[in-house]
C-alpha cells in the first residue's frame, strides 16, 4: 500500500515536519479498520442488541462496534434506530454541543447532504423545535437522503434537490450552515484502496474550484452571527486551510475555535494567512479516517429574507384525518396531490417560503395517500415518531421480518389473534413497516424500492 499512495501527496504531507509520515503509511498498510454508528436518541431500544465497543468521545450517541454486521440483515437498521456513520465526521455533534446550538430552535442547511449522515446527526443533536433543510443537487442521490431522513423519524425536516446557488435566494436564512463540499477523496484512502487510483493534483485544483463556487453561490443564505461549519475528506491543504483563508478573506467570516481534548489525538492546524483554527483527523491518530473542518462565524452584515409577504394557499387537507393516525401537538397537515403530510405549524410561512425558490423532494412526513375520506398509511409514517402508539401491532421474530424486508409471503400464523386491516410490524418493540391483514391471507406493503436482497 505504502508504494501506492500519490507521490504528490507524500511530498505535501511530508513537508509538515510534525508529521508521522511513518505511522500514516503504517495505518494504510494495515487493513484493520474501525466501524462505527450513531444512535437515533428518539428510538429507545436495547443497546445490547448490537455489538456496542465503547463510546466515540465526541458525539453523545456515537458508538465503536467490535465488528462491522451486516446491517441489511439487522431489522433495527431498517427501523431507524440507528445510522452506520464513520467516526470522525461525527465530530459535528460535538461543534454543535460547544456553540449551544442545540439549546433553542434555529434553522440549520445541510447544504451537500446525501445520503444523510450530516442531516440525520444534526436532526437528532439539534433543538427538536428547529428546522432543517438538507440539500442534495443529484437526484438520485437525493432520493437516498430522502429515505435515511425518513427513517429517522421527525416531521422538521425538508428534503430539497437544487444546485447551491437556489440558496442564494435566501438572504440570511439559516443560522447554522453544514457545507461537507465535494473533494479529492485522500481522508478515504485507509477505507477505500480505490479511491488512490482517481486521486490527483488536477483532480485537487478542480475540487478547489468547485469547493469554492459551491461557497460563493450559496454563503447570502447565512445570516450575520450564524456559523458555517466546513469539512472534506482530504488531506490537501488546497482545499482545507486554503479555502478557509479564501473564505475570510471575501465573504466576512471570521475563525471559531472548539476545544478538544489531547486524547482525542485529533490535530490542530492553523491556516497560513489568517491563522485560523481548524482540525484534522488522522486514522493513524484516531479510531477514524480522515476528515478536515473548520467553524466560521458570519461578521458582515447581511440582508434576510421577510417571510411577511408570503401568501400561503388554502389548505385543502381533510380536517381531523392526520388526528387518527398521528400525535399532531405542533403540527399540522396538508395535501401535496392526494398524498397528505404532516409538518411543524411554527414553520408554515417557512414552507410557502421555500417552495416559491426551491425543488422540495420532501417537507415534513408523509403520512399517507387520502382517498375518500380514508387514508392509505405509507411507510414514512410507519417510521414516524410521530405515529400513535395505539395502532395494532404485531412483533415479528428475526426470521419472519426478514422475510417481510424481503417483500415476501408472510405465513398466517404470524396473526394468532386474528387482526384484520392496516397493522405495523415491529421487532424488538420497534415499528418497521406495515401489513394488511385479511381474513385468508397478509399483505406485505413493505416498499418494494427498499426491500433487501436474499443474503
Amino acid at each position: 500500500m505504502s508504494n501506492r499512495l500519490p507521490p504528490d501527496l507524500v511530498r505535501h504531507l511530508q513537508g509538515d515536519a510534525t508529521f508521522d509520515y511513518k505511522a500514516f503509511v503504517a495505518i494504510h498498510d494495515n487493513e484493520q479498520k474501525t466501524s462505527s454508528i450513531r444512535i437515533n436518541p428518539a428510538k429507545v431500544f436495547d443497546l445490547s442488541l448490537l455489538d456496542i465497543d465503547r463510546p466515540i468521545p465526541w458525539c453523545k450517541e456515537g458508538y465503536y462496534l467490535k465488528k462491522r454486521p451486516v446491517f441489511t440483515l439487522d431489522p433495527l437498521f431498517h427501523a431507524g434506530c440507528y445510522y452506520s456513520q464513520e467516526a470522525s465526521s461525527m465530530f459535528l455533534d460535538f461543534v454543535v454541543r460547544q456553540l449551544n446550538l442545540h439549546l433553542e430552535p434555529i434553522r440549520a442547511l445541510d447544504l451537500c447532504s446525501a445520503p444523510g449522515g450530516k442531516a440525520t446527526l444534526l436532526n437528532a443533536t439539534l433543538h427538536r423545535d428547529g428546522l432543517l433543510v438538507a440539500n442534495e443537487i443529484i437526484k438520485g442521490r437525493a432520493a437516498v437522503l430522502r429515505e435515511n431522513l425518513m427513517k429517522w423519524g421527525n416531521p422538521n425536516v425538508i428534503v430539497s434537490n437544487n444546485d447551491p446557488s437556489a440558496f442564494g435566494r435566501l438572504p440570511g436564512y439559516f443560522d447554522l450552515m453544514v457545507v461537507d463540499a465535494p473533494c479529492s477523496g485522500s481522508g478515504m484512502f485507509h477505507k477505500d484502496h480505490n479511491a488512490i487510483d482517481e486521486w490527483s493534483m488536477a483532480n485537487v485544483k478542480l475540487c478547489s474550484e468547485r469547493q469554492q463556487r459551491i461557497i460563493a453561490n450559496s454563503i447570502a443564505s447565512l445570516k450575520t452571527g450564524g456559523y458555517l461549519f466546513y469539512s472534506t475528506c482530504s488531506y490537501s491543504k488546497e482545499e482545507n486551510e486554503d479555502i478557509v483563508d479564501w473564505m475570510i478573506d471575501t465573504f466576512g467570516l471570521e475563525s471559531v475555535s472548539i476545544p478538544v481534548e489531547d486524547a482525542w489525538g485529533i490535530e490542530v492546524s492553523q491556516s497560513e494567512k489568517h491563522s485560523a483554527t481548524s482540525y484534522r483527523f488522522y486514522p493513524h491518530k484516531v479510531a477514524g479516517e480522515g476528515f478536515f473542518c473548520a467553524v466560521l462565524k458570519k461578521r458582515d452584515e447581511q440582508d434576510s429574507v421577510s417571510l411577511k409577504k408570503v401568501k400561503t394557499d388554502k389548505n385543502a387537507a381533510p380536517q381531523g384525518l392526520a388526528e387518527r393516525w398521528a400525535n399532531m401537538d405542533g403540527l399540522y397537515s396538508f395535501l401535496h396531490h392526494d398524498l397528505l403530510h404532516i409538518f411543524p405549524k411554527s414553520y408554515e410561512l417557512d414552507l410557502g417560503a421555500l417552495q416559491k425558490v426551491l425543488y422540495l423532494k420532501n417537507a415534513g412526513t408523509e403520512i399517507g395517500r387520502v382517498v375518500g375520506k380514508d387514508l392509505i398509511p405509507s411507510h414514512d409514517l410507519a417510521l414516524s415518531n410521530r405515529i400513535h402508539k395505539d395502532i395494532p401491532y404485531l412483533d415479528l421474530s428475526l426470521e419472519d421480518m426478514l422475510t417481510y424486508l424481503r417483500k415476501e409471503n408472510l405465513p398466517s400464523t404470524v396473526n394468532p389473534d386474528g387482526l384484520k386491516g392496516w397493522v405495523i410490524v415491529r421487532y424488538e418493540g420497534m415499528d418497521i413497516g406495515w401489513i394488511k391483514a385479511m381474513p385468508n391471507r397478509i399483505n406485505n406493503y413493505y416498499p418494494k424500492e427498499v426491500r433487501i436482497a436474499n443474503l
